[in-house]
């Protein structure tokens, strides 16, 4: 799901916090199946780790603003370029997985869409999570490549503009979703209800890529803060425990508090926050956090955490299941698989594709 260049040796940090994002979304996949083992507040901790997603947004938004910025807006000829590696680093390994999906008469039974291949379902809360469940979250990502380098270039220009862009995108994508919903019933709920524009498309998430996109124009945002030494620290803290408040909004033992408008707010004007810190203490300190998640292992995992991604649930994981299922929900089986297909697939196709297009 995140596009990166080759990193810096301090941006290695930034690979292993991949693979936490990643295991913390298999942990809120599988929660169910431990809810009456795990203490009652652990559960609701876990009823959040969903927002592990949002960690990928953020840094996203950092890796393209710090890798790209306007350039892509050169000329048709280098958006074209952009954007075109930016699918050759994302979409290969999944059209793999959808395409054995729909092979399998099992389980896609030959219905292959179009919809899917392009990621137009995204845009559909009734669509969304068919097929590969988890790629909703893709075509947010492709939308914010889309919309990123004119998103650098009103940031540079005019904040005013930046903002106002936002503002009418979300604007647009709702009266959008209302207008095909009162005028022609809209049954796959395009860009409709309101809750799923804000919090599964681009024009909801944007203020997460936003929050990478600033780490990345203002480095040194933090120069001046009393506590400039501690950011790792008090940003790592700050995000677990604002998910533990979110989470203090659910309802029922498996809610998610962002349900609740409450639970919004925190996710929209905390959470940023606390994970910007956390990225920038990451990047700038040498601690005992940033060297755990700079560690071979990590990196490694950090490196697969794409395709951990795509296949820890849906039909990946169910058709491993069919054949072995070991009780820790073949949670170490799928990394070693998601690892073998990094190293077999997802990175010789991207670097073939460096090799001959780019470099």
């Amino acid at each position: 799901m995140l596009a990166a260049q080759t990193k810096p040796t301090y941006f290695k940090s930034l690979t292993g916090i991949r693979a936490i994002a990643a295991i913390m979304i298999f942990v809120y996949h599988n929660r169910k199946y431990w809810k009456n083992d795990l203490h009652p507040e652990l559960l609701r901790l876990c009823n959040e780790f969903n927002l592990g997603v949002q960690l990928f947004f953020v840094l996203s938004g950092f890796l393209i603003a710090k890798s790209y910025g306007t350039k892509p807006l050169q000329s048709f000829g280098a958006f074209q370029r952009y954007f075109t590696q930016r699918i050759m680093r994302i979409m290969p390994l999944y059209w793999l997985l959808l395409t054995l999906f729909y092979l399998d008469a099992k389980f896609g039974k030959h219905h292959f869409s179009l919809l899917h291949y392009l990621l137009l379902q995204g845009f559909s809360s009734n669509l969304s999570l068919d097929a590969i469940a988890q790629s909703w979250s893709l075509t947010v990502e492709m939308t914010f490549y889309a919309f990123a380098p004119l998103l650098l270039l009103l940031l540079e220009k005019n904040r005013a503009y930046f903002i106002a862009f936002l503002a009418s995108l979300l604007g647009f994508s709702i009266l959008a979703g209302s207008l095909l919903h009162s005028f022609t019933r809209n049954a796959d709920g395009y860009f409709y209800p309101i809750n799923f524009v804000v919090m599964s498309t681009f024009a909801g998430q944007s203020l997460l890529f936003v929050a990478g996109v600033c780490l990345a124009k203002y480095p040194n945002f933090s120069e001046n803060l009393p506590f400039k030494k501690h950011l790792t620290t008090i940003g790592a803290l700050g995000f677990i425990a604002t998910l533990y408040a979110i989470g203090c909004f659910q309802e029922t033992r498996i809610d998610h508090g962002t349900n609740h408008w409450q639970g919004k707010l925190l996710f929209f004007g905390i959470l940023p926050l606390f994970i910007l810190l956390l990225f920038q203490g990451l990047i700038t300190h040498r601690t005992y956090l940033q060297r755990f998640l700079s560690s071979k292992i990590m990196v490694l995992l950090g490196n697969a955490s794409f395709a951990f991604y795509l296949i820890h649930i849906s039909y990946v994981n169910l058709k491993i299941k069919t054949w072995v299922f070991f009780s820790d929900r073949n949670f170490i089986l799928l990394w070693l698989v998601a690892i073998a297909l990094y190293y077999s697939f997802e990175k010789p196709i991207y670097d073939w594709y460096r090799r001959k297009f780019v470099e």
